[in-house]
């Protein structure tokens, strides 16, 4: 809407107010300007005047409550821009347009290099900040404020204290603060105004009753002499006014609202629901016909409206003049107060401002008009209001939608992105009972797809409950009812979404046998397809879990399923989880250019608009594997370009950059950092339940403390990984530590032997010298030792693999272990691929000779 970006027209004041512009003036000495003070101090006219007389390109936002999304904050924030540069933040925009990533770095970088680019100096003002309450906006804001360029300058104007922290700014001289006393009237001004702008004649005792009784407040003034003009006997009037600010508003605003026509009381009553209007509007809500003169009149009786345009087009009321005119209504008639908010609703709607319209719709209670614009508006409001979108069904009767299946879909996939996961769950058992009872009321395809869905959803959160049975159930059905798959299995996969459990299994699910056969079972299932670009994570993943058990060649086959399929190209969240996987294979087989170049490769085919993101992420690893092949100054140049620091707050979504980032601290010489960081992590990870990346940082705090000449403290860091390591037979995450690792578990298999610890040991010899041999035989340039076969077969496998010895059928296998009949071939499938093996014969004799079956 445009006339959010206009500066707000005022009169020409006749009340010169020097102190207050010189005051104004010394903000473009600072970064931020804080105007801060009550409805009624004038904040919006005095900044209207200043910008006036401003020397610098002044770009404006007039802020309101549907301004609480973070896309649409930030992009009228850039389009008050472009209103007086046209060219400026075009790539902001473009970032903006697609959607939201659960981080918003990209677009506000974007933004700061093109203001750090700017030629001139330039005023932001932000007008009405206090409606704004997202957490998201404002920790954007705080780090615009921390990067700001100096010749930019923000001048915000609040009701309230901001809610971002503003004491670093205060201490570096970067802010300026303009308060309620700065606002008010003087008594010379409030003498002034009397003299100047009324014709009342009042003495200047009298100006200055009112002057103490208002405290310089001055709307109060512009009340009082409204009031004034109504009263018979002004001096009887005068002495009624008494008491605190607000007493004397409502009392104030009632005396004026009494003493108007009926006609232009109706009208305001019935206007003051809408944010802006215009007489098109005004026409809508309020059934009255010359709506364009009541909106001038107004105006010209000076009575708290201002005009967003210069044509006189565009008009909002003052804020303290709409809340009493709001709460006059719905006390005075609460029928009426519904029926102007559907006629507001109707009016929007037809002036195409959908979003706004359901607003009123709720207010109004026309619950199915509201579900009617949401559904047409969906996809846009998924990728770009999901804040909205949520508070709007938190409001809807459940029932208004329940044959709307896409909208609880939606709602449930938006639950599951912000990690409102408990949230989620109860709506995926609500919306399975109100689907099934669809059956037969939507068309067939219809309500399959709503079923695929939302068994889809149902696997989600039993995999995020780590019940990898359940999952593939669900899947199971999934298959039964939408064998193309469900659609929320692709979306968002070309956008960062942060910690995404999804991208690398690993992270999430600690028993890697279980694992092992849920991702072997699925991609055999799915590898078929050739449109099914959600293959890719599990290939990423069982590719990754593959690497750690040090079965190379297997991990190389598994992550080339997913390079050059053409479904997989556009989605940047799998190529970056399958390349980084195939480059450590290769680095780990000894082909160091081209570990290196499917890095280099991968920069050069994500195309996305979060693309920074990714960046940080492929760099990330870069780096660790410039450390890797002995290329420290490349890492060091990372060091000093990445953007993070070891006192960063840490967080899931970026573990593996913060891992690589103490890494090359270490590299560095910067032990205590290093450690500082890597403490902050094990925290997080402790609670978070994620042993893999917890195992990773203990390894890593036991190099570092090793080269700190720490070695107790180091050989307990690793003996704690390898307490949780061994029953999942992690080997490369010791193994690509190198020599230095070889050195720690020989000086641990020391101690172990001679059991210096005096308790039972918590890891085994044969571990400790399992992964020695690996090392030993990779430093020497031979080929990786893969893991002893009798390992690979879980423990299911090997009751399935005994059974078969006794020579029990399919059938009575599955009775003797209470499985089905196609869980035994699953098993048996298994054991025929890890053993190297195609029918029973082969795989008996390949378990003998590999001491499985002792």
């Amino acid at each position: 809407m445009s006339t959010k970006l206009h500066i707000p027209h005022v009169r020409k004041s006749l009340v010169s107010r020097p102190r207050l512009i010189h005051k104004l003036n010394e903000g473009r000495t600072a970064k931020l300007t804080l105007v801060s003070a009550q409805a009624g101090y004038g904040k919006t006219t005095a900044l209207s005047e200043w910008v006036k007389q401003c020397r610098s390109v002044v770009a404006w936002v007039s802020l309101d409550p549907q301004d609480n999304d973070w896309i649409q904050f930030w992009s009228y924030f850039t389009a008050s821009i472009q209103e007086r540069e046209p060219g400026f933040g075009l790539g902001v925009q473009s970032l903006l347009e697609i959607g939201p990533s659960t981080c918003s770095e990209p677009a506000i970088i974007e933004l700061l290099n093109d203001l750090n680019g700017y030629p001139h100096d330039l005023v932001i003002i932000l007008d009405d900040y206090h409606v704004i309450e997202l957490s998201a906006i404002h920790q954007s804001m705080i780090y615009l404020l921390e990067h700001l360029p100096p010749h930019i300058h923000l001048y915000i104007a609040s009701r309230t204290d901001l809610s971002i922290p503003t004491a670093r700014l205060l201490a570096k001289g970067e802010l300026h603060q303009i308060q309620m006393q700065d606002l008010r009237f003087q008594l010379d001004e409030g003498l002034i105004f009397f003299r100047e702008t009324t014709d009342l004649g009042l003495s200047p005792e009298q100006v200055k009753t009112l002057f103490q009784q208002t405290e310089g407040w001055i709307s109060g003034l512009q009340l009082a002499a409204l009031s004034l003009k109504q009263s018979e006997n002004i001096a009887d009037t005068l002495q009624q006014f008494s008491g605190h600010q607000h007493h004397i508003s409502d009392y104030l605003l009632q005396e004026v609202f009494e003493h108007l026509p009926q006609q232009t009381r109706d009208f305001l009553l019935e206007t003051s629901i809408l944010n802006r209007m215009n007489a098109s509007l005004c026409g809508a809500v309020s059934g009255q016909l010359d709506t364009q003169t009541q909106l001038e009149r107004l105006e010209q009786m000076n009575l708290f409206i201002v005009p967003l345009d210069d044509h006189r087009k565009w008009y909002r009321y003052h804020h303290l003049l709409s809340d009493f005119l709001q709460q006059q209504l719905f006390r005075m008639d609460p029928d009426r107060w519904v029926q102007v908010h559907i006629r507001a609703a109707n009016g929007l709607e037809h002036l195409g401002f959908d979003e706004e319209a359901v607003e009123h719709y709720l207010e109004g209670q026309q619950f199915q008009d509201a579900v009617r614009l949401i559904e047409k508006n969906l996809h846009m409001l998924v990728q770009t209001k999901s804040v909205v979108l949520i508070r709007w069904v938190s409001v809807l009767p459940e029932n208004s939608f329940a044959e709307k299946p896409m909208i609880e879909l939606f709602v449930i996939s938006v639950l599951l992105g912000v990690g409102e996961w408990t949230a989620a769950f109860r709506r995926v058992k609500q919306a399975t009972i109100r689907f099934q009872a669809l059956e037969g009321k939507l068309a067939e395809v219809e309500w399959k797809q709503a079923m695929g869905n939302i068994y889809f959803f149902h696997a989600i959160t039993a995999y995020l409950q780590k019940d990898l049975e359940q999952t593939s159930a669900y899947f199971g059905l999934v298959e039964q009812y939408m064998p193309e798959g469900s659609f929320f299995q692709t979306v968002g996969r070309n956008r960062y979404q942060g910690y995404d459990s999804f991208d690398d299994l690993l992270a999430h699910i600690s028993d890697l046998q279980a694992a092992d056969a849920f991702l072997l079972r699925w991609i055999t299932l799915w590898q078929s397809k050739q449109e099914y670009p959600f293959l890719g994570f599990l290939c990423a993943s069982y590719s990754k879990l593959l690497y750690e058990w040090n079965r190379l060649e297997e991990a190389e086959r598994v992550a080339a399923m997913v390079v050059g399929r053409q479904d997989m190209l556009p989605f940047a969240r799998i190529l970056i989880q399958i390349s980084i996987s195939a480059s450590r294979i290769q680095q780990a087989k000894g082909n160091r250019s081209r570990a290196t170049a499917l890095l280099t490769e991968l920069k050069s085919q994500i195309n996305s608009p979060d693309n920074e993101l990714f960046m940080y992420r492929i760099e990330a690893e870069q780096a660790c594997l410039s450390l890797r092949q002995g290329s420290v100054q490349e890492a060091k140049d990372w060091l000093h370009r990445c953007g993070m620091t070891h006192t960063d707050e840490v967080s899931l979504n970026r573990v593996s950059e913060y891992l690589a980032f103490a890494r090359v601290l270490a590299a560095c010489e910067r032990m205590e950092d290093a450690l500082y960081l890597l403490e902050q992590l094990i925290r997080m990870l402790d609670k978070e339940d994620r042993l893999r990346d917890r195992i990773q940082v203990l390894i890593l705090r036991s190099m570092v403390l090793q080269r700190s000449g720490q070695l107790e403290e180091a050989l307990l860091q690793l003996e704690t990984a390898l307490h949780l390591a061994e029953p999942e037979g992690y080997i490369r995450s010791f193994i690509d530590e190198g020599p230095a690792m070889a050195e720690l578990l020989a000086a641990y298999g020391k101690r172990l032997q001679g059991n210096q610890w005096g308790d039972a040991p918590l890891v085994t010899s044969g571990y400790v010298q399992q992964l020695l041999q690996v090392i030993q035989v990779t430093s020497q340039g031979g080929l990786p030792v893969e893991q002893p076969r009798k390992e690979l077969l879980t423990d299911q496998e090997t009751k399935v693999l005994l059974l078969i010895a006794g020579g029990l059928t399919n059938k009575q296998i599955a009775s003797d272990l209470n499985i089905t009949g196609e869980t035994v071939k699953f098993h048996i499938r298994n054991v025929y691929r890890k053993l190297e093996a195609n029918n029973r014969i082969q795989a008996l004799q390949r378990a003998k000779e590999l001491s499985i079956m002792d």
